[in-house]
């Protein structure tokens, strides 16, 4: 199992819509991400940046934030997202992968 792990800027004054749109996630997105192989998908918010930390638990090598093939379900959220986040022009979040230094079971 690998793990994927990603920043991402959260826009500010969208803390509490963020966190509801995502309570209210689509259960066909969920179904798409966990066709990916993410099995386990966290998003943790550091309030004083307004940074959002994401590690995913990826069976496979590709994870939730590859953009070379992008289904209209995922596009359609990012779509919706974009205006409380930092997006690229395709609407995606703008992402920073983050290098695991250290994990202890």
């Amino acid at each position: 199992m690998k793990r994927f792990a990603f920043k991402m800027i959260l826009k500010k004054g969208c803390e509490l819509e963020y966190a509801k749109r995502h309570a209210a996630m689509w259960p066909e997105l969920k179904h798409i991400i966990k066709e990916l192989g993410v099995n386990d998908y966290r998003i943790l918010w550091e309030m004083e940046t307004n940074l959002l930390f994401a590690v995913q638990k990826c069976d496979k090598e590709i994870n939730s934030q590859d953009t070379t093939n992008v289904d209209p379900i995922t596009q359609r959220w990012w779509d919706m997202m974009a205006d409380i986040m930092e997006v690229n022009p395709d609407n995606s979040p703008v992402t920073v992968p983050l290098e695991e230094l250290f994990h202890m079971d």
